[in-house]
């Protein structure tokens, strides 16, 4: 046999993989629009969230059998072979909690109905596995501070870190948070996440919108012991808190890179950084959110700094909404990438397609596809990413069939 690389192909069956051309649901790539790149590979992230939180997509519910649980897991890394996808975001670690037999936390109770309890086997180990058999990439997701969707400590098991150390939760807008303002959790969460770097061969850890917590009316984070304690030097409690963040970031940046330089980094945070009206460098936006001022949450610094290698706003709205319009959003972050070796990639809110609730523009099947059409005038723009998988497989109006059939006639790899 040739040299074994790290996915478990041979160096010759890896080349053989790149150059031949994908029919049906092949897993193999294509050179896609090899002329317009000079007769090279072009690469492309074509990702998938695939979210274990209140099962929001896989499992389908709570207590099937290992064999169940394992084959819906499967369909779903069919289907992203089938839409020409080269990516899953699979979330592994949704609320303090693991899909893999972690050194730190319990197993997560959307696999078996009770927290804790051993499912049987390994989804992450099989994640991965199947992830790579396939030829796509799997990144692990993780959410940091989240601790329950609910505000009981006596829901978690006895040995859940949270209960051991309840000086470290906060209870708000009816969850549980780990306390950012404690280097000892901060400690603790790079330590839990990172077991699953130390042990998986992983291809990204990779990180939603969740930081502090949205805002809740009427509700105040009491983190006023931390302050008191770790805030000096700060000129207001804002600015303690949005260091508190980058901390986060840049550690957990340099941990990734002294266990595997190969694993990659990314955040997919909340699209909107500042208002304009808030800030001039902010983007030409109204939101009702800005992830720098409510979220705590400097996500146009870290990219400058370069501390993660990609980011995947969440762009979940319509060209030409007026609050948040997408043709005005997806040029602002390509100008925050541009000259520096952060990748670029655009969430996308497939959930919204063909959802009666959501605007006209997202009853036309051919919204998101249009989407991609504008970000082709966007070099820093290396990809899009599809919440969730769940409608990846259902396609409720066409509109990843739309996608696919406009955009990806053929699978390529990811940038590196």
């Amino acid at each position: 046999m040739g040299q074994i690389t790290r996915r478990g192909l041979t160096v010759a069956a890896a080349g053989a993989l790149a150059a031949t051309v994908t029919t049906g649901s092949t897993t193999a790539y294509g050179r896609e629009e090899a002329r317009r790149s000079g007769g090279h590979l072009t690469r492309q992230f074509r990702g998938m969230w695939l979210a274990t939180v209140a099962n929001r997509d896989w499992p389908s519910k709570p207590g099937l059998t290992a064999a169940e649980q394992r084959a819906e897991l499967l369909a779903f890394l069919d289907t992203a072979v089938e839409r020409r996808l080269n990516a899953v975001v699979f979330q592994v670690r949704p609320t303090a909690d693991a899909l893999w037999p972690s050194r730190y936390e319990p197993w997560a109770e959307y696999l078996t109905g009770v927290q804790g309890r051993d499912p049987g086997w390994d989804p992450l180990g099989t994640a991965v596995r199947e992830a790579h058999r396939r030829g796509l990439e799997l990144h692990a997701w993780f959410n940091p501070y989240r601790v329950a969707n609910h505000t009981d400590p006596t829901r978690l098991i006895p040995t859940h870190p949270a209960r051991l150390h309840p000086e470290w939760v906060v209870p708000y807008g009816g969850k549980l948070y780990y306390n950012p303002g404690l280097p000892e959790v901060r400690r603790f969460v790079q330590d839990a996440m990172l077991d699953a770097v130390a042990r998986y061969d992983i291809d990204g850890v990779h990180w939603d919108d969740y930081f502090y917590p949205y805002p809740v009316a009427g509700q105040v984070f009491d983190d006023d012991a931390a302050y008191e304690r770790h805030g000096a030097g700060f000129p207001d409690r804002a600015a303690w808190r949005r260091d508190n963040i980058d901390r986060l970031v840049r550690e957990t940046a340099g941990r990734i890179k002294r266990l595997d330089r190969r694993v990659r980094f990314g955040i997919s945070p909340f699209a909107v950084w500042r208002n304009q009206a808030t800030d001039p460098l902010g983007s030409d936006t109204r939101a009702g959110v800005q992830t720098y001022d409510d979220l705590y949450a400097d996500t146009r610094r870290w990219v400058r700094e370069e501390w993660i290698d990609y980011i995947v706003p969440q762009v979940y709205w319509n060209i030409g909404f007026a609050a948040a319009d997408y043709a005005k959003l997806v040029p602002w972050w390509a100008e925050v990438v541009r000259g520096t070796d952060v990748h670029l990639y655009i969430g996308e809110a497939l959930y919204k397609a063909g959802d009666p609730a959501q605007p006209a523009p997202w009853q036309d099947p051919a919204e998101l596809s249009r989407h991609l059409t504008f970000d082709r005038d966007y070099p820093q723009v290396r990809g899009n990413v599809y919440f969730s998988a769940k409608e990846v497989a259902a396609d409720r109006n066409g509109a990843m069939a739309r996608v696919v059939a406009d955009h990806y006639p053929y699978r390529v790899r990811p940038p590196r």
